[in-house]
Formats: C-alpha cells, sequence, structure tokens
C-alpha cells in the first residue's frame, strides 16, 4: 500500500483490494492523464487562443467545453468509483471556483455502486472483529441495504449475549468496500500531484490554493473511512440533543465496531420525503419541515457540530406512542436509540409541542459532520443577522470576518449584487418564488456568479460542508411544505443573536470610546511637537519612492514615443516603396532604430528602480 502522503505512483493492489477495481497504477495514471488533458485544453483555449486574437473562438465555445468536460469526468468516476466520485461531489459544491456548466453536471452524480459479493465483505468483518460472523451475530442478511463508493450496509441482529450489554438486538452493520483504504490513498495520491501542476500555473494560482483544497478534501476523505470516527460523532451528536425529545440518533454496539466495521442500532423508520407514509401516520409533513429547519439551525448555531450530508436517505421521522395508544400507522419505539421520547426540557425551543411529542427525527450516517469553530462561528451569527435584515454589504462584511474574502478584494459589485438580490427576492416563500419567471431567476444566477468567480474567493471545505447542509435542509423543507419560508425559521435566531451580541456592542463601544478619549488627550502636545519640528528644520521627506516611480513613468513615455515613431516610419517606407524604393528602403531600415529602443531601453536602466 502507498504512502497516501506521496505524490509518486503506488504500488500494484494485493489481495482483494484489485479484483474489481482497475490496478492501482493504471488507476493512478488513469486520472493524472485526464488531468493532464484538461490542463492541456485550458491552456489552448483561455491563454493561447487570447494571445493569437482568437478570443471569440474561446468564448464562443466554452459552455460548451465545460460541459462536456464535466460530463466526461462523470463517467471517469463512475468507471473507477472509490474516491472519485466524492471528488465529484465535492467539485459540485464548488461554486467559488468552478463555472456552473461543471457544477450542475456533477450535481447529479450519486454514490450509488454495484454491492461488493457477500463472500468478500465477510473475509474482511471476520478479520476486523477477529470471530466468524455467526459468531459475532445471531444473524447477518446477505442482501445489502445499500451499497456506497466506500462501503456498504448489512442488517444483523446481535447475539443474546451482546443485546444484553447494548440494550438492543437489531443493527446496521456498515462494512468498508475490501480494499478501498489502497484505492483512497492512490486517488489522494494522485490528486496531489494535479495540485502541484496547479501551483505552478500562475492563472490558476492566483485564484485558488489548489494543494490547500486537495488537503482540506483529503482529511475529510481520511475521516469518512475510519468507522471510529463515524462511531465518536455518531455519540457527540446524540450527546448534544440528549434530553431533546425532537431529536434521535442511533446507538453504538461498540463490542462489533473497529476502524472498518460500524455496528449501529437499527433506526429505519419513515423517510423524511416520503409525504403518504407521514400523512399515513397522522404527521403533517409542514411540521416535520418546521421542526428539521429547527434542528439543523440549533446544530449550526447552539452546538457548533452540524450533520453535513442530511439528504433523505440519512434521516428518518419516528413515530412515538401517544398517551399508550398506538397512532395510526405508527412503528413502535425503535430500540437502541440515544435519546428515546426522553422528557421535554424546560424552556426548550420545543414549547409546548413537545410535551407529548408523536415523533421525532432520527439521524443516521455520521461520516460527513461539519464542525463550527467559535470564530466562524461569530461570523456565522453576523452573516445570518445581515441576511435576516436584507442587509448585503453586512454580509460582505461578514464573509471578509470568516475570511472567505481577502482583504484585497473589490467588493462593491457583490455589494450591490447582494442589495439586489434581496430587494427582489428577500422575504419571498418557495410558493411566491415559483412564480417568479425563471428568465429573472437565469439573469439574477448569472450574475451573481459571475460576480464571486471575479473576486479572490476560497471557501474553506467546513464552510462548503455548512453551505450544503443548509442547501439540503432548505430544498428538504420546500418538498414538505410548499409554503416554507427559511427566512422564518433564521428570523429567531437572528433575534436571539442581536440580543447576545448587544452586550458584547456596548462593550465594544466604551472600549472605543476610551481609547479615542485617550487619542484626544495626547492629541495636543504631538500637534506641538510637530510644529515645533517644523520650525527647527528636523521634519524631513522621503521623496525617493516618488521620483523612482515618476522616473518609470518617464522612461514608458519614451518607449511608447518610440513604438509609435518605428510604426511611423514603418508604414511610411512601405507607402512611398514602389514610387521610390531607395527612400523606402531607408525609411524602413531606419525604422529599426526607435523598434530596438522601444524594445530594450528598459534593459538597461541605470541605478535602482
Amino acid at each position: 500500500m502507498v504512502d497516501d502522503r506521496s505524490p509518486g505512483a503506488p504500488a500494484k493492489p494485493t489481495g482483494a483490494a484489485g479484483d474489481q477495481a482497475p490496478p492501482l497504477r493504471a488507476r493512478y495514471r488513469r486520472i493524472l492523464a485526464f488531468a493532464a488533458r484538461v490542463l492541456v485544453q485550458t491552456w489552448w483555449f483561455e491563454l493561447a487562443l487570447p494571445r493569437l486574437g482568437l478570443t471569440g473562438v474561446a468564448e464562443s465555445s466554452r459552455e460548451r467545453r465545460m460541459r462536456t468536460l464535466a460530463q466526461r469526468f462523470h463517467v471517469l468516476a463512475v468507471e473507477l468509483g472509490g474516491l472519485m466520485i466524492k471528488v465529484g461531489q465535492f467539485m459540485s459544491s464548488r461554486l467559488d471556483v468552478l463555472p456552473p456548466e461543471i457544477t450542475a453536471e456533477l450535481a447529479g452524480l450519486q454514490d450509488e455502486v454495484p454491492a461488493v459479493p457477500v463472500d468478500r465483505i465477510r473475509v474482511l468483518a471476520e478479520a476486523e472483529l477477529g470471530v466468524p460472523l455467526e459468531r459475532a451475530f445471531a444473524s447477518f442478511d446477505e442482501t445489502p441495504l445499500a451499497a456506497a463508493s466506500l462501503g456498504q450496509a448489512h442488517r444483523a441482529r446481535l447475539s443474546d449475549e451482546d443485546a444484553a450489554v447494548t440494550g438492543f438486538a437489531d443493527v446496521v452493520v456498515k462494512v468498508q468496500r475490501p480494499g478501498i483504504d489502497q484505492v483512497v490513498a492512490t486517488d489522494l495520491a494522485a490528486l496531489r500531484r494535479v495540485g502541484g501542476w496547479l501551483r505552478r500555473i500562475r492563472f490558476v494560482a492566483d485564484r485558488v490554493d489548489a494543494p490547500a483544497l486537495v488537503e482540506e478534501f483529503a482529511q475529510t476523505s481520511l475521516e469518512e473511512i475510519d468507522y471510529l470516527h463515524e462511531a465518536a460523532a455518531a455519540e457527540r451528536f446524540a450527546e448534544n440533543f440528549a434530553g431533546d425529545p425532537r431529536v434521535d440518533a442511533p446507538a453504538v454496539a461498540w463490542e462489533r465496531t473497529t476502524r472498518r466495521v460500524l455496528t449501529l442500532a437499527d433506526v429505519t423508520a419513515i423517510k423524511i420525503n416520503d409525504v403518504d407514509a407521514l400523512r399515513a401516520a397522522g404527521i403533517d409533513p409542514a411540521d416535520v419541515a418546521r421542526v428539521f429547519a429547527e434542528v439543523m439551525f440549533d446544530q449550526l448555531f447552539t452546538h457548533g457540530f452540524v450533520h453535513a450530508d442530511p439528504h433523505p436517505g440519512n434521516i428518518f421521522v419516528t413515530p412515538h406512542r401517544a398517551g399508550g395508544v398506538g397512532m395510526p400507522g405508527a412503528a413502535p419505539p425503535v430500540p437502541g436509540s440515544a435519546t428515546g421520547a426522553a422528557p421535554p426540557v424546560p424552556g426548550s425551543a420545543t414549547g409546548a409541542d413537545a410535551a407529548h411529542p408523536a415523533w421525532r427525527l432520527t439521524f443516521i450516517d455520521f461520516g460527513m459532520m461539519a464542525e463550527v469553530p467559535e470564530g466562524i462561528r461569530h461570523g456565522l451569527r453576523t452573516l445570518f443577522i445581515a441576511a435576516a435584515s436584507r442587509d448585503g454589504k453586512g454580509m460582505v462584511a461578514a464573509a471578509q470576518e470568516i475570511g472567505v474574502l481577502m482583504p484585497s478584494a473589490e467588493n462593491r459589485e457583490l455589494e450591490r449584487a447582494l442589495s439586489a438580490l434581496f430587494a427582489r427576492f428577500g422575504g419571498m416563500g418557495f410558493a411566491e418564488l415559483r412564480d417568479v419567471d425563471p428568465r429573472e431567476f437565469q439573469g439574477f444566477a448569472e450574475e451573481f456568479g459571475d460576480t464571486m468567480r471575479s473576486l479572490p474567493v476560497q471557501l474553506p471545505e467546513g464552510l462548503l460542508l455548512l453551505i450544503r447542509a443548509v442547501s439540503l435542509t432548505s430544498g428538504m423543507c420546500s418538498g414538505l411544505d410548499p409554503q416554507f419560508n427559511i427566512w422564518e425559521s433564521i428570523e429567531p435566531y437572528a433575534t436571539r443573536l442581536l440580543a447576545d451580541e448587544s452586550g458584547n456592542l456596548v462593550r465594544d463601544l466604551s472600549q472605543q470610546a476610551m481609547s479615542n478619549a485617550g487619542i484626544l488627550w495626547r492629541l495636543p502636545k504631538r500637534i506641538d511637537d510637530i510644529i515645533t519640528r517644523v520650525d527647527e528644520g528636523s521634519v524631513t521627506f522621503d521623496t525617493s519612492r516618488i521620483e523612482r516611480r515618476l522616473d518609470r513613468i518617464d522612461g514608458l513615455v519614451r518607449r511608447g514615443v518610440s513604438a509609435l515613431l518605428f510604426a511611423a516610419l514603418l508604414i511610411a517606407g512601405a507607402l512611398v516603396l514602389t514610387a521610390n524604393p531607395a527612400l523606402g528602403i531607408v525609411l524602413m531600415s531606419v525604422s529599426a532604430l526607435p523598434l530596438l529602443h522601444a524594445l530594450f531601453a528598459g534593459l538597461f536602466r541605470r541605478g535602482p528602480r
């Protein structure tokens, strides 16, 4: 197995690693070959053709080329599987650095691959657990429950002994695809090599730090194939919502969990987007949308630990029994839940509705979590307050605080775009937005995307995961309730955050007032010192930088005049060449002198510049 920190080519796979995937060296070369073709094509159309005066040719074919490029990568990712599907999904979220033709094409890339034969899963699981599956579990369903690029899941039942220890018996066993760690190492080695290439290309390096993007992606990917990390994240998530009747998470069977095998309580229930099943169970989808949005924003603003992949397959709605009588179509309480139907926390956000909860949201799959540091959390608070108040300028300032926008960025166009966006669409519900002319949406989207890509913007992957989570939340809620308005969900948090920040504002203002008072107190003495130094003639000014700049300008003007003189002599010689060949040749020959001055005068400057 190759060291995943090395940019070199990996060795060929051993054992089960290469039965379905191409040999690792061939895989490595195929990824690099695809990247090299893309770089050559980009250089030709974006740099070479404009220098040849064919900018129009490059621009007219750009949209088609970008779409074709994304389609080819889509095919490559599906054929190779492994981490390349994750790469495509990661690229589909990079609206900050990639054109919409690419992100739109890759948005549909699904992490669904053929299942691994159960005999290979059995070999890996038994090697990890140290016992045959028949001893590890009372039963093990050989038909996969789900199969993805990094692993697949099977239903099973714990032995009576393990069930007595854990408190639950029905489980879902998640097993890594055999050899996936070698495939991930190979893919990361290839991606690091490509990142090194991009770092040496100026027009790319000025726009994005490609090696940093690769390392962020690598960290997330390595965490995702470490099931001990996922198990710890599941327990942390459950602890954050302990006692909250709205939220549940599966308990971990640590006795049957390793780095490559994860065993969780089976909490399968109604999928959150199954509107018909929700209604059959007596659950209002609009209530689910409201609570789901509350829970996601609680993760963001209260706990700073967010489930970054809240798609329908990862969230269930689990009905409770109310007053000892089963609800129509309701399932019994799920065994092994981490939080269960605990009594409501006094003063919790659920209020009176939590007194007799009819259902709860059950989250699974904690491999992709976004942790929000306090600094970014403060910036996000500022961002959401500005968003709730439709303040485009405030949103730009918050983006700079988070570190998304560089201090040197020209932000006026972004402020204008955000202000126009809020002025037109701010506060609209999704039902109202559906009535807006799609061409108007397209115009705003194109203008906003062009503005973002023109700025030195690079979103950290942690922030991208948050954006992904909020985007999936908004889409899910609008599907459950067409009248859902995400601004209404944000407003209570913005109000609370404003109240929390008011104390900080008073403190900051008082500190600023004391600082200003100190400056005013020292100002008369400093002015008197300056006047005294002027009277004594001891004040000097360094004008050397100004002189050097004026000298450069003077040189440029002289070279410009020489270039014009060259063009005039050359054209004049060409015009008189037929009537008076001797004069024409003289004029054309003499034109070489101003040409040489225009080209080489800057190479022989005297003294420092």
